[in-house]
Parts: structure tokens; C-alpha cells; sequence
């Protein structure tokens, strides 16, 4: 039933995962622009139709521009005559209408109107038509308005007319050539083009196809997801496992895709969005090798709906490798300063160069593209912030966060120094030695120099009763019960682990003062009850430390490094064969105890961890010759 339930709980576990990359997949396609449905080409007049030769695949109207069709309407209503109805009148017949309508008809430019007596209509032209005032000063009397639009007429009349206007210019046949590659669009070219994406997206045609179109992106972008998940199941399992981390890869996508649809929605270049977000943040929290293929995925999935897909796939490869290779592993702020000045250039490059050997001329190019690549690489700085971000949504933790931690100056670290300067001395010395063997071992340096930094800090509680700091004194601990004395001991673990949280360190790093010491025995107050007490049963676990083992390589080298360096202080006589003696000891002892056997440390692991051990404190420890004193 146990393991029934264990298993319900695997698959549970695996489809939550599975559904989010579903829903992820799902926010994408209803993000995607739902203009170019299905004509997916982009093209500006005067630049080269970068596709292959187009070809019409129906007949379809060749529309004139709206600049033709005003021009032609202009030209229709100049011989339009509006109508007005005669309202007779008693005195001298005189065409007048109202000082406002004499305006509405100049404005109109209309030089003729059609005037209705009765069953009658005839044509007069304007300048036979008075207003108030000056039928007064050609006539010299007063005159009535006898003039008033027949507005319903008017407008029937108007709109029989235009209605008149074909909207059309030609008709392109199926299979008719539209424009080769490599061509230059000329205006003609361009009408032609937009008269096919018209049609595409007429009613007409458009409701069968934008279905299959919506069908098709959603299975690419399902696809590409799936390679993805597929790529962290089989070699990265550990990053498929972890729910945050799950939240993570798809939060970017989400951010980065989010952002190029919204772009292409307003009809801004795509080129505006900082891909290489994606590279640097996956870099920084993950691994160099998920940074690609996470910067991959995106820019496929993206590629579905930009405008010039093999010229955006080409700029955003080379950026994304570039990024990853400059970046390398960010300690500093200004690292990001040099990669998005190497992004500007590449990016410019590679759009120089593209357009250049598609085109064969200079001119193509488009000098805005340039200030767009400038652009990304301001934001390709601001990405300092979501590095912030993410640290605190995900409880991650950035080389830049550890570099800042192992500053001695900070506030924690300075009170260690000044409360247990022995204490500090140690962790110094621990941190050095376990840097170089994190490096030998291609563990993380950074992170567990971090970690050895910080591990004693709980020391600060009672430093006196600890022997590094006991100057010219005796031990107080032995004084006491072995049982007290253990307990003091153990005291600085979770003593330290209260100052670390209440210090806000990062979980990681508390990690590390929790289990440094795992769960072995206080070993010289145990042994000392043991010889104490001989025929009595010992409570073991008044000697133990509350743990947990180490589950990492890096935990582990800090608790050899803990162990080797405390163990090489005692030590008389510092010659290689002695230390090897005393770190092999000690780490056998571990090893024997059970501490390591939760950390995917190999054999190998282990030999290279003593080697570094034995050369570092050999050289920490090494004698220098005697001074001779001056005869007088």
C-alpha cells in the first residue's frame, strides 16, 4: 500500500510538471498575433523579397491603393451637382441659399447644382447663385433664401455615384509569377502583395485556413516544448524533478515570448526584445548547457510567427552563443556591460552581413534595425534586476549574491571577525582549502568558499568555549560534564542557523551550517564518557549532532575541509607524510561514519580531494629558515 502510494505520487508529481508545459504551450498560441494568419511574408518597398520565387496559388483582384481611390473619388464629385429644392417666391426670381450652405459648397469645390420646380429640374451654375448679402449688393434690394438642400437626394445621388468606382485594378491569374527572390519590391510589386494578403485574409478564404494555421502552431510550439522536456528528463533529470525550477524555465519563456508577441502585435520589430535574456539568466541560475538549449527553444517557438524567420533564427543563434561564451559565470556587474556590447556588435554584423549577401547591395539595409540592436543591448544590462527578482521568487542564488556574501567587510562576517577571530581565522583558512578542491573536482568554488565562510558562525554564541579562540586559558568545556560539554558544542549548529535566517542568508548557505558537521558524534566528549562510564550504556545521541548528512559535493568538501583543517592544528610535525597521515585519517573516519553517503561523490572525487587537501595545508604550514642575528 506503501509503495502504491509512493508510485500515485510519482505520476502526480510528473504530470503537474507535464501541465504546466501544457499550459504554458496553450498562454503561448492564445499570445501569438492573430494578424498574417496565413500570409506569413513580410516585405517594405524598395527592399529585397527575401523568399523564394512567389507564385499565385488563385485568382485573386489586384486592390488599389487608398491614395488611388481618393484620388478617383476626387475626380468622380468634381462633376457631382448636388440638389436643392426651389421654394418660389412672389418677388424677382433669385436663386439664393443661406451664407452656410454657399460655404459648405465652396469647401466642395462644386461649380453647378441641380434645382427641382415642381417636376422640373435644372442645372445652374454657382456663380447664378446668391447668398443673402450679396443678391443685395448685385440687385440692390432684399431677397428671401428660396433655395434649400435636398439632402436624401443629394446623398442617393453621391453614393450611386461612387458605387460606380471599382476597387480594382487587374486580376492576378493562378500560377502567375508575383515576384522572384532576391528582387527589389517596387510600388507595383507592393500593391500586388498586399492584394494577396487581402485576399488571404478575406472571409472568404480565411475562416478553413486560419484553422489549420492555429492548428499548426500549436503543434509546433507543443513539439518544441516537448524536445525540451525531453532534453531535462534524459540529461538533466535533477532540474525536471524540482518544481521551481520547472516554474522557472517556463516563467522565461513566458516573459520573453510575451513580450516579442506583444511587439509584433503593435507592429514594433521584434528585434526590441532582449532574447538573451534567456541565456543569461539560465546561465547564472542553471547551467551553461540548459542556457542553449532553453535559448533554442525560445527563438524556434518565436521564429513561428515573426516576419523574417530565417533572418531572426540566424541573429538570435549567433547572440545566444555569444552570451553564453562571454558570460561564462558572472561575478560582476560589469560583465553584463561587456555582453551587451558584444550583443550590439554581433548582432550588427550578422544583419550587415545577411543583408549584403542576399541582396548584393548596401542599400537594403535599414538604419533604424541598428538603433533596435542598441536598444537590446540596454536591456540586456537592465537583466541585473531580474536577477534580483528571481532570486527572491525562487529562493535561487547568483554568483554576483555569493560574491557579496564572501565580502569580509559585511556586516555578519565583521562581527565573527571581532567577537572569534580565531574562529575566523579557521573559516578563512576552510574556505581557501575548499575552494581548490571544488575546482579540482569541478564543483561549484564559489559557493562552498561561501559556505566555509559562514559555517562557524554560530561560535559568536559562546566563542570562549572554543578552543581557537581560548588565548592564553584553560578549556572551560573541560571542566564540565561530557554530556554539558557535547551540548555546548552542538550548540554553534543550530545557534548558527538562527543568526544565519535571522540575517536573511540565503537557504543554500544555511544549508551548509546545518551539515558541516552531519550527524557524526562529538568524538572527544563521547570517548572521554565512554572511559568514564565503562559498564554504562551511552545515549548516543547527546553526542550527535542534529545533522542533516550532506547531500551535495560541495557540503561534503566543506565537512573534509572543517575536519582536516581543525585536525591539522593539533598536529607537531608538519611534514607531508604527516599530513597525509592526519587528512587521510580524517577522512576516512567520515567515510566510515556514513557522512558522505548521500552526496553523488565518486572514488575518484575523494582521491582528488585529499591530494588538494595534503598540498594546500603542506604549503599553508611549510617552515621558513632562521634569521641569523648580526655579530656586534
Amino acid at each position: 500500500m506503501v509503495n502504491e502510494k509512493m508510485v500515485n505520487a510519482k505520476y502526480a508529481s510528473v504530470f503537474l510538471r507535464l501541465g504546466i508545459f501544457a499550459v504554458l504551450a496553450a498562454v503561448i498560441v492564445l499570445l501569438f498575433p492573430r494578424y498574417d494568419n496565413t500570409f506569413r511574408y513580410h516585405f517594405e518597398v524598395g527592399k529585397p523579397w527575401g523568399y523564394a520565387t512567389l507564385e499565385a496559388d488563385f485568382d485573386f483582384p489586384i486592390y488599389k491603393t487608398d491614395d488611388q481611390l481618393a484620388k478617383e473619388q476626387k475626380q468622380l464629385l468634381s462633376v457631382f451637382v448636388p440638389c436643392y429644392k426651389y421654394i418660389p417666391q412672389v418677388q424677382r426670381q433669385v436663386l439664393v441659399v443661406s451664407l452656410q450652405e454657399m460655404e459648405w459648397l465652396q469647401e466642395n469645390e462644386y461649380s453647378r447644382i441641380a434645382v427641382t420646380q415642381g417636376k422640373v429640374q435644372k442645372t445652374y451654375p454657382l456663380s447664378s447663385v446668391y447668398t443673402l448679402k450679396s443678391a443685395y449688393d448685385h440687385f440692390g434690394y432684399d431677397c428671401a433664401q428660396n433655395l434649400v438642400r435636398d439632402t436624401l437626394l443629394t446623398d442617393q445621388m453621391r453614393t450611386q455615384l461612387l458605387s460606380s468606382l471599382s476597387p480594382t485594378q487587374g486580376l492576378v491569374q493562378k500560377g502567375e509569377k508575383i515576384i522572384e527572390k532576391g528582387e527589389i519590391v517596387s510600388e507595383s510589386d507592393y500593391q500586388t502583395l498586399q492584394s494577396l494578403r487581402r485576399a488571404y485574409e478575406s472571409e472568404a478564404l480565411g475562416h478553413s485556413q486560419r484553422s489549420w494555421a492555429l492548428f499548426g502552431k500549436t503543434l509546433l510550439v507543443l513539439l518544441f516544448l516537448a524536445l525540451f522536456v525531453l532534453y531535462l528528463v534524459v540529461f538533466r533529470p535533477q532540474y525536471f524533478a524540482s518544481l521551481s525550477k520547472v516554474l522557472f524555465f517556463c516563467l522565461q519563456m513566458f516573459l520573453v515570448i510575451g513580450l516579442a508577441c506583444l511587439c509584433l502585435h503593435f507592429g514594433l520589430s521584434v528585434y526590441l526584445v532582449p532574447f538573451v535574456w534567456i541565456p543569461i539568466l539560465t546561465r547564472v541560475f542553471i547551467d551553461s548547457r540548459t542556457a542553449v538549449v532553453m535559448h533554442l527553444i525560445t527563438i524556434f517557438i518565436t521564429s513561428i510567427v515573426v516576419p523574417v524567420p530565417m533572418e531572426f533564427l540566424f541573429i538570435e543563434l549567433g547572440v545566444g552563443f555569444a552570451t553564453i561564451s562571454v558570460l561564462n559565470d558572472m561575478t560582476r556587474r560589469a560583465q553584463l556591460l561587456r555582453t551587451a556590447t558584444w550583443n550590439f556588435w554581433i548582432q550588427a554584423l550578422m544583419y550587415t552581413a545577411l543583408i549584403i549577401a542576399q541582396t548584393g547591395t548596401w542599400h537594403a539595409i535599414e538604419p533604424w534595425t541598428y538603433f533596435y540592436f542598441f536598444v537590446t543591448g540596454l536591456l540586456t544590462i537592465g537583466c541585473y534586476g531580474l536577477i534580483f527578482a528571481f532570486e527572491k521568487m525562487f529562493r535561487f542564488i547568483s554568483s554576483l549574491t555569493l560574491v557579496e556574501l564572501t565580502d569580509i567587510n559585511s556586516e555578519l562576517l565583521h562581527a565573527l571577525a571581532e567577537k572569534a577571530p580565531g574562529t575566523f581565522q579557521h573559516s578563512m583558512q576552510v574556505s581557501n582549502l575548499a575552494a581548490e578542491a571544488a575546482k579540482v573536482i569541478g564543483a561549484h568554488s564559489l559557493l562552498v568558499r561561501t559556505g566555509a565562510l559562514y559555517h562557524d558562525i554560530g561560535k559568536m554564541a559562546n566563542p570562549f568555549f572554543f578552543v581557537e579562540n581560548q588565548v592564553g586559558v584553560e578549556n572551560p568545556l573541560l571542566e564540565m560534564d561530557p554530556r554539558e560539554a557535547a551540548k555546548v558544542v552542538i550548540s554553534h549548529v543550530t545557534e548558527g542557523e538562527k543568526l544565519a535566517r535571522k540575517h536573511h542568508l540565503p537557504e543554500v548557505v544555511i544549508n551548509f551550517i546545518t551539515s558541516h558537521h552531519g550527524n557524526s558524534l562529538v568524538r572527544y566528549f563521547y570517548n572521554t564518557w565512554c572511559n568514564a562510564h565503562p559498564k554504562e550504556n551511552v545515549d548516543e545521541s547527546l553526542f550527535r549532532y542534529p545533522g542533516p548528512k550532506p547531500t551535495t559535493k560541495e557540503a561534503a568538501i566543506l565537512m573534509m575541509a572543517d575536519a582536516v583543517e581543525a585536525r591539522s592544528r593539533s598536529l607537531s610535525d608538519f611534514s607531508e607524510e604527516s599530513i597525509a597521515a592526519a587528512v587521510n585519517q580524517m577522512i576516512d573516519a567520515q567515510i566510515a561514519d556514513g557522512q558522505f553517503s548521500e552526496t553523488p561523490l565518486s572514488f575518484k572525487d575523494v582521491e582528488d580531494i585529499r591530494r588538494v587537501f595534503v598540498a594546500r595545508l603542506t604549503a599553508m604550514n611549510h617552515h621558513r629558515i632562521s634569521y641569523p642575528t648580526l655579530n656586534k
